[in-house]
């Protein structure tokens, strides 16, 4: 099996297109939409909880080449492997990112496991031999990054250009951003609130940046 290079795609705005129509592929256009994907799906038929989903299109139809066009990326979600065998000729013949589930073998990249807490992602992956292993590894770190983390990061992102206008030591804002992150700021977050831990955190901000003087 190949070795992939890790990376994450910026696809708001651009088309990307999921063929078939079942509960799989529901999931597959849900999480592209909620990044903000233009996303179409393309199908006979649809898992019934498409039609509660706005901002996703609809396209009741089989599927045939054209349906790729202007795609940034595809994604194959049916239990027709002759369509699956086609997407991927297809897509591969327009230079398109391409995902055939559950078939390594038909991909030019993969989509790994995540967890997600705000803007932090953890993203686990086997290269496709084992789904299974990468689910369970998935909810182990589920267990260890609660959702304070994801507050801890709201924080650090409202503070970083604080820290970068006020400590121009180098070596003293990496100081600075490393309290910022510390276990200590997560325990402050689960026992007092956000509001306690920025207060904590300009504390030490303004502290840093006063011994420059």
């Amino acid at each position: 099996m190949p070795r992939y290079y890790p990376i994450y795609l910026d696809v708001k705005g651009k088309r990307c297109v999921v063929v078939g129509g079942g509960e799989v592929a529901y999931r597959k256009a849900l999480g592209l939409k909620e990044v903000g994907a233009e996303v179409v799906v393309i199908a006979p038929e649809f898992y019934k909880e498409f039609r509660s989903k706005r901002g996703i299109t609809l396209l009741r139809q089989k599927y045939s080449g054209e349906c790729l066009a202007g795609a940034f990326l595809v994604i194959a979600a049916t239990d027709d492997k002759e369509v699956n065998q086609k997407v991927w000729e297809d897509a591969q013949r327009h230079g398109l990112l391409v995902n055939v589930v559950d078939q390594p073998g038909l991909c030019n990249f993969i989509v790994p496991s995540v967890v997600n807490r705000g803007e932090l992602q953890i993203s686990i992956s086997t290269g496709g031999a084992s789904p299974a292993l990468a689910k369970r590894i998935r909810q182990e770190l589920e267990d260890l990054f609660g959702p304070e983390y994801s507050e801890l990061i709201q924080l650090l992102s409202k503070l970083r250009p604080l820290v970068i206008s006020s400590v121009k030591e180098e070596g003293k804002r990496r100081q600075v951003f490393e309290l910022l992150s510390s276990p200590t700021m997560l325990m402050i977050i689960g026992q007092n609130g956000l509001k306690k831990a920025e207060e904590e955190m300009r504390k030490i901000i303004s502290t840093v940046a006063g011994s420059q003087q």
